[in-house]
Formats: C-alpha cells, sequence, structure tokens
C-alpha cells in the first residue's frame, strides 16, 4: 500500500509531456535554414540603406540624379515660364525647395515602392504648399471596389485620415509596378533583399574575423600524455585566462599560440579563401546595383568592364535608370495638379539640360534640322517642344 502510495506521488511530480507526431518532422526539415531578414519597409531602410554602403550609394545616386533634373512645364501651345503649378514645384514648402522635395519623394519611392505627396490648400485654386509622407506611415484604405476612398497617416499611437473620394484627391500615390499587390508598389530594396543580406552577413564575418586575431574559429584538444583523461581544473582555469588575456580582440592579432602539455588547435569552419569570401561579397554588391539600375561601375565596384568607359555607363544610367524614373513621377504630379488647377499641362525634365545626353540630344538636333521635308511644328513635337498650329508655321 505505501509502495502503490509512493508510485502515484512519484508519478504525480513527473510533470506530462505531449508532443505533436510532426514535432521529429518540423524539427528535422529546420535545421540549417537560412536566416533572412524581414521584409517589411522599416527593416529593409535600416539593413539596406542605413546599414549598407551600397544599397545607400544606389538610392542616393538616382535619387539626387533624378532630382536635380530640370522641370518644364507646358501644354500644346507653350511652354510657360510664370504660373502658379511651376512656381509652386520651385518653392513647394517653407523647409524645402524642389530639389530636396523630389530628392525625399523618389528615396521613398526607391526604398518602398510608394511615394506620397501631400497637397496643403490656402485661398487659392492650386496648393499652397506639398510636402513628402513618409511610406511606413501611410496606409491605404480601400473601398468596396477595390478602389482607394482614404489614407491614414500613423505617427506615434495617433492617425490622420485622407478622405480621396471627392473630385480632387489632397494625397498624390506614385507607386511601382507590383505584380502581386493591387495598392502598394514593389521597391528595388525588396527585390534586392537577398543580396543585401549576403552582403551585410560578409561585413559581419569579416568584422568578426577581425576581432577574433584574423582567424577563423576552432577548438583545442587535450590529449592526455599520462592517461589522466581529462585536465585538471587549475590547467583548464589558466587556459582560459590565457586564451581571455593574450588572443582575443583585435589588438592581439596575428600573435601566435603556443600550446604545451597535449594541446592541440583544430580550426572548424572555412578559410577566406575556401568561401571565396571577397568574390562572394563583390557579386552581391553587383546583384543590388542591378537591381536598382546602377551600373556597377559607378558605384566603384570591381568585375566585368560591362561599359566601355565610365562616360558610357553615366550616359547608360541616365538614360535606363534616371529619366524612366523621373519622368513617371513629373507625369504623375503634373496630372495631379492638373485636377486642381483645372487645366491640362504637362511637367516633364528638360532633356537638353542634362549634360550626360548632351551629345545625344546635339545629334538629335541636328537630325531633325536638316530633315526638310518636315515642317516647323513636326520639328518641334520631335524634340519634345509645343507644337505650333500649321497657320503660324513658316
Amino acid at each position: 500500500m505505501v509502495f502503490q502510495f509512493l508510485r502515484r506521488s512519484a508519478e504525480a511530480d513527473v510533470p506530462e509531456v505531449k508532443a505533436s507526431a510532426t514535432g521529429p518532422v518540423v524539427a528535422h526539415l529546420s535545421a540549417g535554414r537560412v536566416a533572412w531578414s524581414p521584409r517589411d519597409t522599416v527593416t529593409l531602410t535600416r539593413t539596406g540603406f542605413v546599414g549598407n554602403p551600397v544599397g545607400f550609394r544606389a538610392v542616393k545616386l538616382i535619387a539626387e540624379a533624378a532630382a536635380a533634373l530640370p522641370l518644364v512645364l507646358q501644354d500644346r501651345q507653350r511652354r510657360y515660364e510664370d504660373h502658379p503649378v511651376m512656381s509652386l514645384v520651385r518653392h513647394p514648402n517653407g523647409a524645402q525647395g524642389r530639389a530636396e522635395l523630389f530628392e525625399a519623394l523618389y528615396g521613398q519611392l526607391l526604398l518602398s515602392g510608394d511615394g506620397y505627396l501631400e497637397a496643403v490648400m490656402g485661398d487659392q485654386q492650386v496648393p499652397l504648399e506639398l510636402h513628402v509622407l513618409r511610406s511606413d506611415r501611410m496606409r491605404l484604405v480601400p473601398g468596396s471596389d477595390g478602389w482607394p476612398v482614404a489614407y491614414e497617416y500613423a505617427v506615434g499611437g495617433r492617425k490622420h485620415r485622407f478622405d480621396v473620394t471627392g473630385e480632387t484627391s489632397p494625397i498624390c500615390h506614385i507607386k511601382s509596378f507590383h505584380p502581386q499587390d493591387d495598392h502598394y508598389g514593389l521597391s528595388p530594396m525588396q527585390a534586392a533583399a537577398s543580396a543585401l543580406d549576403v552582403h551585410n552577413s560578409a561585413s559581419r564575418w569579416s568584422k568578426g574575423l577581425l576581432d577574433n586575431a584574423a582567424r577563423p574559429s576552432g577548438a583545442i584538444v587535450y590529449k592526455s600524455t599520462d592517461g589522466a583523461g581529462a585536465m585538471s581544473r587549475d590547467q583548464y582555469e589558466r587556459l582560459v585566462s590565457e586564451m581571455e588575456t593574450h588572443h582575443q580582440g583585435a589588438r592581439n592579432a596575428g600573435r601566435p599560440m603556443l600550446l604545451e602539455g597535449g594541446l592541440d588547435w583544430k580550426p572548424m569552419g572555412f578559410s577566406p579563401a575556401d568561401m571565396e569570401f571577397q568574390k562572394t561579397k563583390e557579386a552581391a554588391a553587383r546583384e543590388i546595383a542591378v537591381a536598382f539600375g546602377v551600373p556597377p561601375m559607378l558605384l566603384g565596384i570591381p568585375g566585368e568592364a560591362t561599359f566601355a568607359n565610365y562616360q558610357e555607363a553615366h550616359r547608360a544610367f541616365y538614360r535606363l535608370t534616371v529619366l524612366p524614373l523621373a519622368t513617371r513621377v513629373a507625369a504623375s504630379v503634373s496630372a495631379w495638379l492638373s485636377a486642381y488647377a483645372g487645366e491640362d499641362f504637362e511637367l516633364k525634365p528638360d532633356l537638353d539640360q542634362v549634360p550626360a545626353l548632351s551629345s545625344e540630344r546635339d545629334a538629335q538636333w541636328a537630325r531633325v534640322s536638316g530633315a526638310d521635308f518636315l515642317t516647323s511644328a513636326e520639328k518641334r513635337r520631335l524634340l519634345g517642344l509645343p507644337a505650333l498650329d500649321e497657320a503660324q508655321d513658316v
């Protein structure tokens, strides 16, 4: 009887353990899984822009180049020098000029795939000020038909709701193409996320290698010479103290290790040469540059010389990356402001003032000017100028 009581007590003291039948399978499949960074905008901005020199330079290079492009405002008949919209673009708000505003807008578009402009109204028909809103704080509110009915901007637990159901929207939403999302764009930062992780991991590994005496990690193996089988406590403590004092940290880099008493060093892990460490890092940097559309030569990344010279790479950068982005953003902003002004006009980059494209523009001007079979109005249209009526053609 006493035995049965003790047995029941012992069984009661042991906690009941329940496990899923798929537990061993999950544990086996999760071994060695790659740890990727989260793909949200905040994390990508921190790891890919703030914490990665290649991503930082790529975004800055595109945003600064696109924001520096001169903009012209024109309609079918004329090009405007003085216009309320042009004045607004030149002086969008009290804290920013045109270049600062558009650099922030392009930066948000490259980092998140979405750019948001807010219109602050005054007494006039045209907005009084324009402000760029952070993409990570904005949320689109779709209606029953799927189209946006409002935007919510959240800061510090407080939300402001922008109603966009009226004739004119207080928010201009510019988004990149995303094949799997109806409301938000896909940023180059998301496409380059895997390469950013590889590049950041390589940098951290290099820093850890330098802090660890510039040697890969390993193990000290003890082989007993007197049959004792294990180190004594005094031997162990002296070995740990010696390792901490003389063989850890960057200041001890390269210091040789003196092993005695049956101790042997066994390297664990691959050497930088075995891992082709530098080639892996350079390949990741090139993938980041490709995702953003920046020639690696402009970022100082060594490798294959895809372009014959720096000037050709610079021209390709403007033609294939900067101009398509600036033209698309300018078209969206002009269509948005046209609704406020009540007139149809076009805001676009002035290609004749882009130094990188001067040779191409000179060749186009010469070719069009020498075409005697074209009227002056047709030539102006080909050059992107407001076309004159045929009655005005000389």
